[in-house]
Formats: C-alpha cells, structure tokens, sequence
C-alpha cells in the first residue's frame, strides 16, 4: 500500500477536505502516476452530492487525469517511467465480453469499473470503492492508461480523457466529416470540445445555445453558424437542415423541436443526462425517419486515437486553471454555467 493526498467530500452536503487517502501496492501489471492536474466534470458535482444516487462516501471524484508515470509493475510493457500519461473513466473491465474484445470496455456487460465511486475488492482499493483524480497519485492497470503526445499540453489535455472522447466518440460512429451538417446542442464543458473535432474532421458545424452570448468563441473553435434556441425562429429557420445532432446538455428540452432540425434518416444523440425521463413524440420519429441514440465516452483504443487526432489537430480543452481549495466554488459555478469552459485543478497545490 502507499498513501496519497486527496480531497475527498464525506456527505453530500458538505465542502471539499483534504485527506489522506491509500492506494493499493503496485502490482506486475499497474502503473503509479505522478498526478499533475484533474479535469472537473458535471458528472463529479452529480456524483458527490449524490443526485445519481448510491454515492459511496468519502468520495474522491475525478475521472479526467493528466500525469507522468513514476513507476510500473515488473510485466508492463506499455508504459515507462516519465512517459506523459492520463486516465479517463474506467480503470478496469472485465476484458472478456464482446464489448470488451471489440475495443468497447465502456460498454463491458458485466459492468466497466469507474475511476470512482465503483465497488471492488479492498484489496484493489482500500475502502472498498475507487477514488479519482482528485488526488496527488493514483493506481491503475496499464491497459488502461492512455499516451498523452507531446503536442499537447497535460493541463489542456485532461479534459480531453472524458469530455474529448465523450464527443469524438459519436462523430466517428456517424461518420462526421466532409459533406456532413452537424449541429452541437450546448456550448459547455462538452459542447466546445465537439465544435473543435468536428470541424477538424471537416464537418459543417452549427451550435445551438440558449442565447448568442459564446457566439464568438464558438466561431474562433470552428463553428459555421451559431442560432439562440430562445428565439423561436431558429426552429424554423433550421428545420430539415442536419444529418447529426449532439445533445451535450442535462437539462430537460423539448426533444420533438430539435428532431424535427434533422433532415431524412437523421440522428439525434444524447450525451449530457437530464433527471427526468426523455419524451418523444412518435410521429416525430416517423416522419423523416429520424432516430434518438444515445453514446457515452469511447474504449480505451479509441481515447488514444481521439488523443492522437488532438495532438495533429493542435486541439486542446479551454480551461480555467484552479488550485485545490477552490473546488467548491468551481462546483457552484458550473451548475451556474460560470465557467468557459472546464475547470482543471492543478495538483502541485494538493
């Protein structure tokens, strides 16, 4: 076992505590990273003050890591000492599934093991569920630790390892490239990063926000045209108009009047995860031959390939940079929207 410092929430009313946390013993196939920064995803702040439900406590939350490998087992081959490195949400799977040996764990029928809040066995982590990023080390099988290339920054590239191939993952299953019109629903933490793959994929890209106020930047990342959902003519102006539409809000919509923006056989994916359930009229789905798919991140094989494509592409997440003790107050601004457009923690202050 070694011992690493963590900042951990104990209820889910509670404020973010320094604590000291264990990690298991290296193992012949493990790799301990020096972690340097840890992205924040909305699906922390659900997770630590258990709106999902079934949060284990204390809660470490973190599945966006960028970091150096400080050592290895004595049988991984995949990984040296130094090597710049990240982990994003699953730190394990069964490895024997048809997802699994088709390079889709996170699809894994027995049931991935998240970087955090996931049951195990103590002896894979003290305490009986996996903690995250959040943290100034952490221990994972080499499988599934990704290669961070040297064009891009650990701070901007941490983000990527669950935002980044939360996108990137649908756009390669839709076959996003030239020719193809593709509309991105949102303009967050998710929404920015897809603005910028798919238009380095060639694609035709076209935000949806709420109002005008990102237009700018959403231009600057790629974007060929950017519509205000609050107006009521942009239902109008756009119907029939998209072969893919990008759903990366939580929020509840009206599903029947961004379904009716797709033209023939057209797919509407969702990505961000609203509470309550979808409503979709059936007629809506009939005419044109549209469908509702969803899509959640993408295998590790696949994160390495996003990786790469970012490093070619010169694309990294835009960030703003926090230390530690700031964590809560970043919580409270991303539900607020307040923030442009993910925040990274930096470890050093940990």
């Amino acid at each position: 076992m070694s011992t690493a410092a963590a900042y951990a929430l104990s209820a889910p009313d509670g404020s973010f505590e320094k604590v000291t946390i264990e990690r298991r013993g290296l193992g012949a196939h493990d790799v301990l990273i020096d972690i340097k920064y840890a992205g924040i995803c909305h699906s922390d702040i659900h997770t630590a003050r258990d709106e999902w439900g079934r949060t284990r406590y204390p809660c470490v939350p973190g599945h966006e890591i960028a970091g150096v490998v400080a050592a290895v087992g004595s049988a991984v081959s995949r990984h040296r000492v130094g090597d710049r490195v990240g982990v994003g949400c699953m730190v394990d799977s069964c490895g024997v599934c048809a997802p699994c040996l088709a390079d889709e764990e996170q699809y894994c029928t027995a049931g991935a093991t998240m970087t955090y809040n996931t049951p195990v066995d103590p002896a894979v982590q003290p305490g009986g569920h996996t903690l995250g990023g959040y943290s100034t080390q952490v221990v994972v099988t080499e499988n599934f630790v990704v290669r961070i290339p040297e064009g891009i920054g650990l701070d901007v590239a941490a983000p990527l390892l669950c935002a980044g191939v939360t996108l990137y993952s649908p756009l390669r299953h839709w076959d996003a490239g030239p020719g193809k019109k593709i509309a991105i629903i949102g303009m967050g933490g998710l929404g920015h990063v897809g603005v910028k793959l798919a238009a380095a994929m060639g694609a035709e890209v076209t935000v949806l926000s709420h109002s005008l106020s990102k237009q700018e930047d959403g231009k600057l990342f790629g974007a060929s045209g950017y519509y205000a959902t609050a107006d009521k003519q942009t239902f109008r102006d756009l119907r029939g108009r998209f072969d893919l539409i990008l759903n990366t809000v939580s929020a509840d919509l009206p599903l029947d009047d961004y379904l009716r923006l797709l033209n023939l056989d057209g797919t509407l994916v969702i990505l961000g995860l609203p509470e309550n359930p979808l409503s979709v009229r059936p007629f809506t789905l009939a005419g044109y031959r549209r469908s509702v798919a969803g899509s959640m991140i993408g295998g590790i094989a696949q994160t390495q390939e996003m990786l790469n494509f970012c490093a070619e592409h010169g694309i990294g997440a835009e960030i703003e940079l926090i230390s530690a003790d700031e964590i809560d107050g970043a919580y409270d601004r991303v539900v607020a929207s307040d923030v442009r457009y993910r925040f990274v923690i930096d470890v050093a202050t940990m």
